[in-house]
């Protein structure tokens, strides 16, 4: 009888691709429901919003009812999510968030009912998401081996991006057949992902015990800021997306300076999708292997560079080019930072730099859609887009000279977490 040596084995499975993994298809497709569920759920309660107020300050209500209790939670769903299965973490966030959808569909079938229990609602649904995000995005190095982390982070990248193309567009079809409709989709997503979480096998997180401080919720920012390599990668990506938010412009690109109309519109919105969907698909099968700190800084500089060139374009096609472009160059940073974050900390840290990741990026979208908006209404358009462009390219040479640790690093998956 032949036996095989342990490390021989671990080496076979690693070789093994990790998308015949039954848990692994379960973290992906549980990941693109989610999504798709929130798109669905945000186009139509924005929609139904608008119908009934009329009111621009109404519909911005919305986001703010949304971000609010990320704000204020994320650093203690940090904390939740390196103490407790992160399976039922994530099980429970998302069939409360499918409960929230019933609540909705309940609320627009229901002319009586109060605008404010709509607020309330996506505040709880808000607080949801919250806990699921820091849970879900450190679960993947549970059920991954450590050298399968990029290809499977590449993986989700794609999937989320395919989720945030579709998402809008289904749930956009769905409202035709009735207010009602997306809710009951996106309601029936979240059931079923909560379900594809709770069904996941294989779970190597190991649970505390140990009286809860207030220090464990900073214990995130303060770890991060003694790993040079991790506050530099999200910093970088941070402020990347802060400055080089063109995409809240479109609209104005396409009715001032394309003259296409809202079908073309939902064109321009769709490229930097469709841009990180493809590097995404690419990165999962050809994952990121060496001089990874060097590609991370030159996937920030075409971001910025690409932003520069949509300012300047006149052209439909031209700037859907450079639109797919944005969208590929940060899903390739991404996917770097992603990597280096999960890879680079301890699995009993990592819930905790997850919130703070979530956090931090979530802060940049919102902030860089005003800070687009304030500099459009101040500068002009084109200059605004040019500005940030710009901006991006500085940060990226700074970053490249202020982290040193990061511009060197070489391989993306070290051996073992420091």
């Amino acid at each position: 009888m032949n036996l095989v040596p342990i490390a021989e084995k671990a080496a076979q499975a690693d070789e093994q691709s990790p998308f015949s993994d039954p848990d692994v298809i379960r973290l992906l497709c549980g990941r693109f429901l989610w999504i798709a569920g929130t798109q669905i759920c945000n186009v139509a309660i924005g929609w139904f919003i608008y119908d009934l107020t009329r009111s621009a300050w109404s519909l911005g209500l919305v986001g703010l009812a949304a971000f609010a209790p990320k704000l204020l939670l994320s650093l203690v769903a940090g904390v939740v999510a390196d103490r407790y299965d992160r399976r039922w973490i994530a099980a429970i966030c998302l069939a409360s968030s499918g409960l929230v959808g019933l609540g909705l569909l309940f609320a627009v079938v229901n002319p009586g009912t109060s605008i404010g229990a709509i607020y309330i609602l996506f505040m709880v649904s808000g607080a949801a998401r919250s806990f699921a995000g820091p849970a879900i995005q450190a679960m993947i190095a549970n059920v991954v081996p450590r050298a399968q982390f990029s290809r499977v982070v590449g993986m989700s990248s794609s999937v989320g991006q395919t989720a945030i193309v579709m998402g809008p567009m289904l749930g956009g079809f769905l409202y035709i057949g009735g207010a009602w409709l997306p809710f009951a989709c996106a309601s029936a997503s979240f059931l079923v992902a909560s379900a594809l979480y709770l069904g996941i096998r294989k779970h190597n997180h190991t649970t505390s015990k140990e009286p809860v401080k207030f220090s464990d919720a900073l214990a995130g920012l303060v770890f991060m800021w003694h790993r040079p390599v991790i506050l530099g990668a999200i910093s970088l990506d941070m402020f990347c997306v802060l400055l080089g938010g063109a995409t809240a412009l479109l609209p104005i690109i396409a009715s001032e300076i394309l003259h296409i109309g809202p079908l073309g519109l939902g064109l321009l919105r769709a490229m930097p999708g469709v841009g990180a969907i493809t590097l995404g698909i690419v990165l999962s099968y050809r994952p990121i292997e060496r001089r990874a700190g060097a590609k991370l800084f030159t996937a920030t500089t075409i971001f910025g560079l690409a932003t520069i060139g949509l300012g300047l374009s006149a052209n439909f096609y031209l700037s859907c080019l450079f639109l797919w472009i944005i969208g590929a160059s940060d899903v390739f940073s991404v996917v770097i930072r992603q990597t280096l974050v999960q890879s680079d900390t301890p699995d009993a840290m990592r819930g905790r730099v997850a919130a703070v990741n979530t956090l931090f990026i979530g802060a940049s979208n919102e902030l860089g859609e005003f800070e687009s908006g304030a500099t459009a209404a101040l500068f002009g358009l084109a200059p605004a887009i040019l500005l940030g462009g710009a901006g991006t390219v500085a940060v990226s040479i700074l970053w490249a000279m202020i982290f040193p640790n990061l511009r060197r690093r070489d391989r993306l998956v070290r051996s073992s977490a420091t």
